[in-house]
């Protein structure tokens, strides 16, 4: 499984999103979530293996952390496609001015 595999899942994608501050205490992430502890361990664990969290025991506790490195390398990969989403964007953007425009002169 890679990253984009990885961030597929919005369980996955949540947690994530958790850890963009900072430190979490698996714990902490398992109150999030109406899934097991198991369940949040094992999504926990994928994140692990394709290099999204890192984890380290502090006392009785284990401690995640994001690694956003292999998000940089989804970055560069999706850089060749943000053209189509700019020019849709800017399509987008045109037609909605015409459309205010449109009503402001009616």
């Amino acid at each position: 499984m890679d990253a984009l595999e990885a961030i597929a899942d919005p369980t996955r994608r949540r947690i994530l999103e958790l850890l963009k501050d900072g430190e979490v205490a698996a714990g902490d992430l398992c109150g999030e979530f109406a899934i097991s502890r198991p369940a949040v361990s094992r999504h926990l664990r994928v994140l692990r293996e394709v290099g999204l969290v890192q984890s380290r025991v502090d006392g009785q506790r284990r401690v995640y952390t994001l690694d956003a490195r292999p998000l940089a390398e989804l970055d560069a990969w999706l850089e060749p496609y943000r053209r189509f989403w700019v020019q849709r964007l800017d399509a987008l953007d045109t037609e909605i001015r015409r459309g205010r425009r449109k009503r402001r002169t009616t």
